[in-house]
């Protein structure tokens, strides 16, 4: 655990603000955060035409779809292991016998758009063949193929005798294929930078795509997810609209298959889409049940991470059981809030393995207005609870569990109320007499 200063926080979130607005990749693609599948996390290698063909029927059957996951990914282990003797890099000739140009149409018609993965590297994480010095030739192959989605990962990087550039370098040369292409096509693709966070990424992968990995993989095990959390509350000025941190896949995978559990299954889910990640489904969709799949579906919290007004995350406005500006990766910030187009949303995460009540001053937020007070609603229960004046308090959040607000204006708050200021040793008379409590 380690303090970070104010003042060197703050010059980072002023950098991260000006820069990732000003040179965000706009191509007319993937503005709001991509909503989809990706097959990784539920079958690793264990993939072929068949079961991506499944997974995207699955997903119109099911309401993914019409919930507004449009993506379905193919991950690592699709190709050959060894290129063409013209050099091109193919689909698996047993697994993909069809080939990936019939596979897309197929799921094309089914109203789903497409990703592939490639690396950065010789070869993939897993051993297939990468892009590097091949970046051109890969991008028309993708395109041929009909994708409309990378996703470019990191492993078996060349000596630097031979790249003499860092990965931003690395990256900037499928990036510029990407564009070269798209431009010759009329078809601009999606690019997500699989980086891990290793150089800094959240500080230039805007410039050369739409997301950027900030951490590692992400596990199945509770750990994993508040440490996600705890990096990215550094991180959060650094989204926006047309690029955004990418926490890595939804795995919501809970009680009885050893990972998480109900609530922390919704807290994953939560933090990932209100701080603005991608959300890309990691889940055996043939087995999901129906909690997983109603956690998937909530449309209320998927609109915040679609909102097509307010690309920016919520941020941490205190950070609960630590002081402020500390990280650890076990209790990361606990009270968040941020802007939406229809009001102020706040989250409250509860990193303990007891419930907890969690309270909050309204104007601790920077977007709630000191003497209004505001409608609550609950994003989770989707019921109107009443109306907060000055304070709200979340009975009992249970043990990794969280609380998903929207708050609307509604009006100025009941007259009389002492002391005159929610923050009382703030509040001061025109004549300078403190009048707090």
């Amino acid at each position: 655990m380690f303090l970070i200063s104010l003042s060197a926080a703050l010059i980072c979130l002023i950098a991260f603000t000006t820069s990732n607005t000003a040179n965000a990749l706009n191509n007319g693609v993937a503005k709001l955060p991509v909503l989809g599948y990706n097959t990784w996390n539920a079958y690793q290698c264990n993939i072929d035409e068949g079961l991506i063909l499944q997974t995207a029927q699955l997903m119109k059957s099911l309401g993914l779809q019409a919930s507004g996951y449009e993506f379905v990914n193919i991950d690592d282990c699709w190709a050959e292991k060894n290129r063409t003797a013209a050099g091109d890099i193919i689909e698996d000739q047993v697994r993909f016998k069809s080939g990936m140009k019939w596979l897309n149409q197929q799921i094309h018609a089914l109203g789903f758009k497409t990703g592939i993965y490639s690396d950065s590297g010789w070869f993939t994480c897993a051993g297939y063949p990468g892009s590097y010095s091949n970046e051109l030739r890969d991008a028309q192959t993708f395109a041929d193929m009909g994708f409309d989605y990378l996703k470019y990962d990191n492993c078996a990087i060349p000596y630097d005798s031979i790249t003499r550039e860092g990965e931003v370098g690395r990256y900037q040369r499928m990036s510029d294929a990407l564009a070269q292409v798209g431009k010759s096509v009329g078809r601009n693709f999606v690019f997500s930078l699989c980086e891990w966070g290793w150089t800094q990424v959240w500080m230039w992968g805007a410039q050369l795509g739409h997301s950027w990995r900030t951490t590692g993989d992400i596990s199945t095990q509770w750990e994993s997810l508040t440490a996600i959390i705890n990096f990215n509350s550094f991180l959060t000025q650094a989204t926006n609209f047309y690029g955004r941190n990418d926490m890595d896949m939804v795995r919501n995978i809970f009680s009885g298959n050893g990972g998480l559990t109900f609530e922390e299954a919704k807290s994953h889910f939560t933090a990932w889409a209100l701080m603005k990640s991608p959300l890309l489904i990691g889940t055996n969709l043939s087995a999901i049940t129906p909690e997983i799949l109603g956690i998937l579906k909530n449309q209320e919290i998927l609109a915040i991470n679609q909102d097509p007004v307010i690309g920016t995350s919520v941020s941490p406005f205190r950070w609960g059981i630590n002081a402020d500006w500390t990280s650890n990766d076990t209790h990361p910030a606990q009270f968040w809030s941020g802007q939406a187009q229809s009001g102020t949303v706040f989250m409250l995460l509860n990193t303990l393995d007891v419930p907890s009540t969690m309270s909050f001053n309204l104007t601790e937020s920077p977007f709630i207005r000191a003497g209004r007070q505001y409608s609550v609603r609950d994003l989770w229960t989707h019921t109107d609870n009443g109306t907060a004046v000055r304070n709200f308090t979340a009975e009992n959040v249970p043990p990794h569990g969280i609380v998903a607000l929207l708050l609307k204006d509604a009006g100025d708050e009941p007259a009389g109320l002492y002391p005159a200021c929610s923050v009382w040793f703030q509040c001061t008379d025109k004549n300078g007499t403190n009048v707090g409590g």
